[in-house]
């Protein structure tokens, strides 16, 4: 079995079960020289090949991620007593699949993506929301493109850990390894 079709159940279930933002997922990059970064990122999307989060390319993320394509993500649904680990190779993903999760975006959130240099410093808030004044000006309309600096990326997972609260801290912990071949093979952890 491909864990990512349980990883896919048990984000549906948190989000049927009404928790505050289920796709918020911690997300570890690491620089060239192996200086960890971990930051909250929207889950986008799951499918057989791994998950997706949309991001600015020239973000520190973006940065990292571009000399050093790993990085190592977390879900957790604390009420559901679940947790998911995932650690593999990132790419990005097609600009046609950029293009169309940046058109689905609220137009706020679109000029949001012109006007900020994410993680860059700026000089007050006043001048983050004159460029987004600015964005608008310069895409009137409901048509905003998608900026040439941001885009999706799909953690390909190598590694999956599946967790479940259990009493006495014996929690459920099955570890999902991708084998060379493109199968899956299963162990579970001692907690």
């Amino acid at each position: 079995m491909n864990p990512l079709e349980r990883v896919r159940e048990w984000f549906d279930q948190a989000v049927a079960a009404g928790l505050a933002e289920p796709n918020a997922m911690a997300l570890a990059t690491a620089s060239p020289d192996g200086m960890p970064s971990v930051r909250i990122v929207l889950l986008k999307g799951i499918d057989d090949r791994g998950v997706q989060f949309f991001t600015n390319y020239e973000s520190r993320k973006g940065r990292e991620l571009e000399l050093n394509p790993r990085a190592a993500a977390t879900l957790y649904w604390q009420p559901l007593q679940r947790a998911v680990r995932l650690e593999g190779v990132v790419v990005r993903v097609s600009e046609e699949e950029s293009d169309a999760y940046f058109a689905s975006r609220p137009r706020g959130s679109r000029l949001g993506a012109w006007a900020s240099r994410q993680g860059s410093a700026i000089s007050s808030r006043e001048s983050l929301e004159h460029a987004l004044e600015r964005a608008g000006d310069e895409h009137p309309g409901e048509d905003v493109p998608r900026p040439a600096y941001w885009g999706g990326y799909r953690l390909i997972p190598e590694a999956v850990e599946l967790w479940e609260g259990r009493p006495n801290r014996l929690h459920e912990r099955m570890h999902y390894l991708l084998e060379p071949d493109g199968t899956w093979r299963t162990e579970r952890l001692s907690p």
